[in-house]
């Protein structure tokens, strides 16, 4: 059955490009069809509905984020929490899976019309969250995770490199900040609601008077880290841009009125 749908049939280019990325040959062949489809060419149907894989990206990314959570759980049995929260949020970031989908080959197959500019900057990786998703639809929970941990991580990340990068990320907002000139503060305060003999210390940081993350730690310096480490995820080079865009109509209407 593998040489014949591989070979032969209207659908073999796509038997061959899963088969050839991830080393087996799919029950539903529409899945993978679907998830090479960025929404800049989304395809109309009959009734106007436009279809493309973003249904799949967003189911992907929650099966790519589980089995990153298992994969770090047995890898680091003594380390804790927010150390595996951060390795997994460098692991599934924009910016790694786009890296990962372009090592595995599939950026070529990848369906899309529109340049290079920002918004296009992360279609590698949305398309490999969709094809985690349809591999998860098509081959189950158990399938997809051997998958990514046997044959893409084992071959595309390197752990110790991940966990030896940059991590002072107060330092990097500060430093963005003073260069941007924009003011940063950091909001840290106990937690309340835990016990006395563990506390716990909360933090918000704000970006001229605005809350842009939040982080908890059992120390401040903790606390403070994670919160500059959740600025660090959510501000992509549009975001940053948004953001901005936000500060300096804030201004504005400061200015209008007065302050």
């Amino acid at each position: 059955m593998r040489p014949i749908r591989r070979n032969f049939g209207r659908d073999r280019a796509y038997y061959r490009i899963v088969d050839d990325l991830f080393g087996f040959i799919p029950h539903n062949v529409e899945l993978y069809k679907l998830a090479l489809i960025h929404k800049s060419a989304s395809l109309v149907l009959e009734d106007g509905r436009a279809i493309n894989n973003e249904r799949l990206e967003y189911l992907g990314d929650a099966v790519i984020e589980a089995v990153t959570s298992d994969y770090l759980f047995i890898e680091y049995p003594d380390r804790d929490e927010g150390f595996m929260t951060q390795l997994r949020s460098k692991i599934v970031s924009r910016q790694s899976l786009n890296a990962l989908a372009v090592n595995l080959g599939l950026d070529v197959h990848v369906i899309s019309n529109g340049g290079t500019g920002i918004t296009q900057k992360h279609i590698y990786g949305d398309a490999f969250e969709a094809m985690m998703g349809a591999v998860y639809l098509d081959q189950g929970y158990e399938f997809v995770n051997r998958l990514l941990i046997n044959n893409i991580y084992f071959r595309f990340l390197n752990l110790e490199e991940l966990t030896e990068s940059e991590s002072d990320f107060k330092s990097r907002l500060i430093e963005w900040s003073q260069k941007n000139r924009h003011q940063v503060e950091f909001r840290t305060e106990h937690d309340k609601e835990y016990a006395s003999n563990h506390p716990v210390f909360y933090c918000t940081v704000l970006v001229d008077g605005m809350e842009v993350g939040h982080g908890a730690g059992d120390s401040k310096k903790e606390a403070e880290q994670r919160a500059a480490f959740s600025v660090s995820q959510y501000m992509s080079d549009e975001q940053c841009a948004s953001l901005l865009d936000k500060v300096d109509r804030l201004e504005g209407t400061r200015s209008g009125s007065g302050f």
